[in-house]
């Protein structure tokens, strides 16, 4: 009986330890947090075993974490308002950097999601994109930006990497910007419908011009050589008389000045 009952406590024993246990995930890193709320300084890592009887164990991602920055309005360098802009950057954490960041840092700039974990600096770097966002665009003209795409990403990932060394951020490492949409405001994309269509019409009355202008060149060249006109016209006056000779001609049209003169042959 006693056997029994040591199994049976031996069993509820791993099955508190079971239910009472957490293990940090693959790409995240833990911190240990005591019954009295003091948080321990060593982070655990992917893997370990945690017991949460007594206390908890707060769980970070530091791979690969994402913040998508969408709808905002940077002035260009023509001063109009882009409609919308759009940013994703992916971040990394250090893990030995968790919990100085974590413990050190205002906790407004973590973010939690529904699964109750932490994404350490997420506001942060979501308020950093956005600073570099505006500070950015305002080399480029509107209708320029999408042109110089990759270069804008480059820029922005420049100056968040620098934001954060100045503030001694060196645990976080921003590995990838990418630039989503990138539109005008409606008023400089119709400006530009505008001027495209201005410069396809002065480009047609140029080509109108350059016809007129050889057809006059032309003309003026005829004029000016009489004796070359008087050759044209005896050269078809002795075409016609030859037309008329092989029997090749019935019908002449006479000029109403015509001095010459008409055989009518008869039939």
């Amino acid at each position: 009986m006693k056997k029994l009952y040591l199994v049976i406590a031996l069993a509820a024993a791993i099955g508190a330890l079971a239910t009472g246990c957490t293990i940090v995930d693959t790409g995240e890193v833990g911190l240990r947090v005591n019954f009295d709320k003091t948080i321990e300084p060593d982070e655990r890592i992917a893997g370990s075993f945690n017991q949460t009887l007594v206390g908890s164990v707060l769980t970070f991602p530091v791979k690969d974490v994402s913040v998508d920055v969408q709808n905002l309005t940077p002035l260009a360098a023509d001063n109009s308002t882009m409609k919308e802009f759009d940013i994703s950057v992916i971040y990394n954490i250090t893990p030995s950097s968790v919990s100085d960041l974590y413990i050190n840092k205002s906790r407004s700039f973590h973010m939690v999601d529904k699964t109750g974990d932490i994404y350490l600096m997420h506001s942060y770097i979501y308020q950093t994109a956005r600073n570099a966002v505006y500070k950015t665009a305002r080399k480029y003209e509107a209708l320029n930006m999408n042109d110089n795409r990759a270069q804008i990403e480059q820029e922005i990932q420049e100056i968040m990497s620098t934001t954060l060394n100045d503030e001694k951020l060196n645990g976080i490492v921003i590995s990838q910007v990418r630039v989503g949409s990138m539109v005008p405001s409606d008023a400089v994309k119709a400006s530009a419908d505008n001027l495209v269509g201005a410069k396809n019409e002065e480009k047609t009355k140029e080509v109108e011009v350059q016809i007129a202008k050889k057809e006059a060149e032309r003309i003026a060249a005829l004029n000016a050589n009489a004796g070359a006109i008087s050759y044209m016209q005896a050269q078809a006056q002795m075409k016609i008389a030859e037309g008329i000779a092989e029997g090749k001609v019935q019908t002449v049209v006479i000029p109403y000045d015509f001095k010459g003169m008409v055989n009518v042959g008869t039939k």
